[in-house]
């Protein structure tokens, strides 16, 4: 544990940010998820619908420092050709 004043302060703020970064990416997995089970029930318009909203959270979580920013060009590149690859 910590023991200086400023260790403390540096682990409440750790675990807040630690909370909000997860709320993005549990949203990314979830959807990425989601949209693979679409295209593997042959649901590619429904997969499809989806892939805005994907975006959106792919760039807001590369904005705030969750994901870098390649690595949300990467996923979202990813994401695309599967389903339209399936369509």
């Amino acid at each position: 544990m910590p023991i200086t004043k400023s260790a403390k302060k540096a682990l409440r703020q750790n675990i807040r940010r630690r909370a909000r970064n997860l709320v993005y990416k549990n949203k990314i997995k979830n959807l990425i998820k989601e949209v693979r089970l679409l295209i593997s029930e042959k649901k590619s318009e429904e997969a499809k619908k989806l892939l805005p909203e994907i975006y959106k959270i792919m760039d807001k979580s590369a904005k705030v420092g969750v994901i870098k920013k390649n690595t949300a060009s990467r996923k979202k590149s990813r994401i695309a050709k599967l389903v339209n690859k399936k369509s």
